[in-house]
């Protein structure tokens, strides 16, 4: 199959991880893929450094045009954003072609945006959610879903480069816990905030590490920690390129997500053995059933410091999340075994797309 991938995010998140995982896994399979993205932006340049063909544009009307200019030599469209999915909806009587759409969150639909998120969700003739939380909504209206979770890769790490963070910031000695997410109201870093504040009301050994770049409620969350007095305490690292090099020298993942279809970040402490203690926000509580990790309510910020401490404080318990987990997301997250669900949901699509003429 010809397969063209669509994801105009700007930066580097788990969507566009995600995206390149498949554009990988789908070539090994010996299918052409192509991808859409946004000019000058990390997927687009790293799909070309892996030798993939991509159509970069600036703006929306130039991706159209784009989109009407190759789409039709490609069997297969496939969205990986929402917004990506809306240009193709409104495509579609031109470009002719079966679109297969991927939903990456589980933020419920208003009442106000549900006529115009249902016409467009309806246009894509496969529809997969990669949690049973991200396919709940489109679920209730209707619509018929499949489930393919996302996949994780573990790579060989630079333990140079850990170790480096580690004198730069001053780890050594420290138990260091953390959170890899954007600075936005979704993931909820207050909270995190506050449940540091009430850890270090308990214990005085600990560091915590906010991996990830800005967003709408990073001046709340900076705000929140000068007013606790975490200056030293709360560390807001920023966006790191490779960040799994990082994970090696964290003792307790931490996420504190209102929404969350899987948790990407997740996964990846499973594949590098790092304990997990997190809300039970949208898909999150489906990876870390089983004991994988510990779950408290969303926004409960006493039992998350709760959650974490019992970790740090019971080897028995960490040892056992962490086996629980690895064996867990290599099973199940192995990314061949996710593009090949793709790959047969996309054969199907093709072919009733094209016995409907």
């Amino acid at each position: 199959m010809r397969i063209l991938q669509l994801n105009f995010e700007k930066g580097w998140r788990g969507g566009e991880r995600q995206t390149l995982m498949c554009m990988r896994q789908f070539r090994a399979a010996g299918h052409h893929v192509a991808l859409v993205a946004r000019r000058g932006e990390p997927l687009a340049r790293a799909a070309r450094s892996d030798g993939f063909e991509v159509y970069e544009a600036g703006r929306v009307a130039s991706l159209c045009l784009q989109l009407l200019r190759v789409a039709r030599s490609f069997d297969l469209l496939h969205a990986q954003t929402a917004n990506t999915l809306t240009w193709l909806a409104v495509l579609k009587p031109l470009l002719r072609r079966p679109i297969a759409f991927t939903r990456r969150t589980a933020f419920p639909v208003s009442e106000q945006k549900q006529k115009k998120t249902l016409w467009k969700w309806r246009r894509a003739d496969l529809f997969v959610a990669i949690s049973e939380a991200a396919a709940a909504e489109p679920r209730r209206l209707g619509l018929a879903v499949e489930v393919i979770p996302s996949a994780i890769e573990a790579r060989v790490l630079n333990m140079d480069r850990a170790r480096e963070f580690s004198g730069r910031h001053g780890l050594a000695g420290r138990k260091v816990i953390a959170t890899v997410s954007a600075l936005t109201r979704e993931k909820d870093p207050c909270t995190l905030v506050r449940a540091v504040h009430e850890l270090d009301r308990v214990r005085n050994d600990f560091v915590f590490l906010h991996l990830g770049g800005g967003g709408d409620a990073e001046q709340p969350a900076r705000d929140l920690v000068a007013e606790l007095g975490l200056n030293d305490r709360y560390i807001f690292a920023g966006f790191q390129h490779g960040v799994e090099d990082l994970y090696r020298l964290m003792d307790v993942f931490v996420m504190a997500s209102k929404y969350e279809a899987l948790g990407s970040s997740v996964l990846d402490a499973f594949v590098y053995s790092v304990p997990v203690a997190s809300t039970d926000a949208g898909g999150l509580p489906e990876i870390l059933a089983g004991g994988r990790g510990l779950v408290c309510k969303v926004g409960d910020h006493h039992a998350l410091a709760q959650s974490i401490d019992l970790i740090l404080n019971d080897s028995e318990l960490r040892n056992r999340l962490v086996q629980n987990a690895h064996a867990y997301v290599l099973e199940h997250h192995d990314p061949r075994r996710m593009a090949h669900r793709y790959l047969d949901a996309f054969k199907a699509s093709v072919t009733r797309f094209g016995a409907r003429g």
